[in-house]
């Protein structure tokens, strides 16, 4: 029996079950065993104010090394590129969706008369582009004086990259109470991940995709870990894992690596398949949105078997360390 450690959100228990079902369909049995992490616990503190990187993490891999359990399922968004000594990964499922979306507040209110939510709902899926001056003055009225909550500090800075009127509210907790505080507040919106509401069918029909946002590296990838030499139980992993969704993730990983970064730092990237080619899309934005650097390459996998490593190489030439440098100074 494959003890599976989850953290108790209902989007935890969700994709821990996948696990389960996905183990148990080639005849190994396993049951779930929940654990709180420091990020459950604490819901008022911003998550970038939390030293972000493994706040989700640390009480399963503490619970996997006492041998409480032998697997531990996360978002992998959420799991520090280096995993602590004598913790491996086991398995990475297939991809959902990676995208970020804003859900809208049913209950706003504009803060002026002549505000058109249809203009805006245009305006922030990016299907509505000005023309002219007179346009562009109208688009700034439009969407001025619009608050949208995010806890992540790459949502934020890429969203006031696009919007530098409107102002950022802080929410925190599991996707329902989100959900729920998005209801009781003032807020235009807010922004989730696609793939955390659609699991655990809660994406609302209020919804606008950001396809013009780039996702955290490893967004919509759920990994498996297990103690390092545990044969039995990474041979059972192994049959389970995704291979075309572990080596993109892989290579969005890297590059978040090779900068240095964590989950708590403005960083996106997305690798996916094209025929024989990867394309990366990467970006570093500065937090208040005002700076940002892009890379958009294709690599032939047979030249290359660290796409992510080259993009963020390329990606530091055209600047992005100014960013980084900016960041880690304070200023």
């Amino acid at each position: 029996m494959i003890r599976i450690g989850t953290r108790d959100s209902q989007l935890a228990l969700w994709q821990a079950t996948q696990v389960k079902n996905l183990l148990e369909s080639f005849g190994v049995p396993a049951s779930l065993t929940p654990i709180k992490s420091d990020g459950d616990i604490d819901l008022v503190t911003p998550l970038y104010a939390m030293g972000v990187q493994g706040v989700f993490t640390r009480a399963l891999d503490i619970a996997l090394l006492n041998n409480q359990i032998d697997i531990a399922v996360h978002s992998m968004k959420d799991v520090p590129v280096q995993l602590p000594h004598g913790i491996v990964e086991a398995a990475v499922l297939e991809r959902a969706s990676y995208k970020d979306i804003l859900v809208l507040n049913e209950n706003w209110k504009a803060p002026e008369a002549d505000h058109d939510v249809d203009v805006l709902k245009d305006l922030i899926a990016g299907n509505e582009k000005p023309e002219n001056e007179r346009e562009t003055s109208n688009v700034k009225r439009q969407t001025s004086n619009l608050i949208i909550a995010t806890s992540s500090v790459r949502r934020k800075a890429q969203w006031l990259n696009r919007f530098p009127d409107h102002a950022i509210e802080n929410i925190r907790g599991n996707v329902n109470t989100r959900l729920r505080k998005l209801a009781e507040s003032n807020w235009f919106g807010a922004i989730f991940a696609a793939a955390g509401l659609e699991r655990i069918g809660l994406k609302p029909a209020n919804s606008i995709d950001l396809n013009w946002m780039l996702p955290a590296p490893a967004q919509g990838a759920i990994l498996v870990t297990a103690r390092q030499g545990d044969g039995s139980v990474l041979r059972a992993c192994g049959r389970i894992n995704h291979l075309q969704t572990a080596f993109c993730v892989k290579a969005e990983r890297e590059f978040l690596s090779a900068l240095m970064g964590g989950c708590s730092t403005p960083i996106s990237a997305l690798a996916s398949f094209e025929n024989d080619q990867l394309r990366f899309q990467g970006s570093v934005v500065s937090p208040d949105g005002t700076e940002k650097v892009e890379v958009n390459k294709r690599y032939r996998l047979s030249e290359t078997k660290t796409p992510g490593t080259l993009a963020a190489q390329n990606i530091l030439e055209q600047g992005a360390q100014t960013i980084l440098a900016k960041m880690n100074h304070g200023s």
